[in-house]
């Protein structure tokens, strides 16, 4: 739909009529000029009483229509679009991805096919996290050292897409637990944060890097109103086989679950044990449950500002008005 979001700007139409009605012109001294062959020129009279109307006249439509042009532009000419609905400020969710090294491990299945811990969590945690409408999403990449891959925000597509880019290595060998939750904490109290602030943590192993013990971490979250849900990824046993054939191994033996169930205790939240792909997506659901997305939308209707349209036509005309002024006026010659 066509609108003018300042239609009143189209009182200032009649504004150049009272400026020439009512202005006071400016006066100019005349020089007198002796011409001895007025005879000669006084044929070229009625060509000059022409030429002169004739400008005029074009010259006064320009005028006119760069008028109109620049308050047509200043009126702020828009094409409104159809309502779409805005997502509502439910929670503030981080989510903590372990990326070290031992998230390599070939013991998870995705469409009976082998493949590692986080492959497993980027097929699931991809669609979790574009189900999240109307709750603010980042993302935290952690191995070392621990890093803000994606910040707070609504577009849950482009957090997926960043979730899905991440590799092994990027962040170290190593299991930084603590520092995650600290740099999660610390990204969830810089923004203006809803009422609700949850920090989702993914890991295989111990804390084993950082500054920051993990239960340290849990306290302050605790201190500032953050609930933490904790993930443990890894299967029980895993068959290798080996000269003597195959033998039983628990590839998930580093996992610190006593500590992830602590972090989650102590926050308000809940402890997860994703043993394969089947279970982690239960544990989506079940999250979808404890923390439900806020269901009230806003409505917002999208305009397209077409301004720039009649402001280049009214340049494009003063250009040419310019152009008029300068050119001198075509006259025949006469032979003195």
């Amino acid at each position: 739909m066509f609108h003018f979001a300042w239609p009143w700007v189209f009182l200032l139409l009649p504004l150049p009529l009272f400026i020439y009605l009512f202005a006071k012109p400016m006066s100019r001294q005349k020089n007198a000029v002796i011409v001895p062959f007025y005879q000669q020129l006084s044929s070229l009279k009625n060509i000059g009483a022409i030429n002169t109307s004739h400008h005029f006249l074009s010259n006064t439509l320009l005028l006119i229509t760069i008028w109109l042009l620049l308050l047509t532009a200043l009126a702020k000419p828009q094409l409104a679009g159809e309502p779409v609905a805005t997502p509502s400020s439910g929670r503030d969710l981080l989510i903590a991805v372990d990326i070290s090294d031992s998230m390599d491990q070939q013991d998870m299945i995705i469409k009976g096919k082998p493949t590692t811990r986080l492959e497993m969590v980027k097929y699931v945690l991809q669609d979790f996290i574009e189900r999240r409408q109307g709750d603010r999403i980042g993302l935290v990449l952690f191995g070392s050292n621990a890093y803000l891959q994606a910040p707070l925000t609504f577009d849950t597509k482009t957090v997926a897409q960043f979730l899905m880019e991440a590799q092994l290595g990027f962040a170290g060998p190593k299991t930084a637990i603590g520092e995650a939750i600290g740099l999660s904490i610390k990204r969830l109290q810089e923004l203006k944060a809803s009422k609700e602030r949850v920090i989702i943590l993914l890991t295989d192993g111990a804390n084993t890097s950082g500054e920051i013990e993990p239960l340290q971490a849990a306290t302050l979250a605790k201190q500032t109103d953050v609930k933490i849900y904790t993930i443990g990824i890894g299967a029980d046993e895993l068959l290798i086989k080996g000269f003597f054939g195959q033998r039983r191994v628990n590839p998930s033996i580093q996992l610190d679950e006593k500590s992830l169930v602590s972090i989650a205790t102590e926050t308000g939240g809940k402890y997860f044990r994703a043993r394969e792909t089947e279970s982690l997506e239960e544990i989506y659901k079940e999250l979808d449950i404890l923390e439900p997305i806020v269901q009230e939308q806003q409505w917002l209707r999208p305009t397209r500002a077409l301004y720039m349209w009649p402001l280049a036509i009214a340049l494009l005309l003063t250009a040419l008005l310019a152009l008029l002024k300068t050119r001198p006026l075509n006259k025949k010659q006469v032979k003195l």
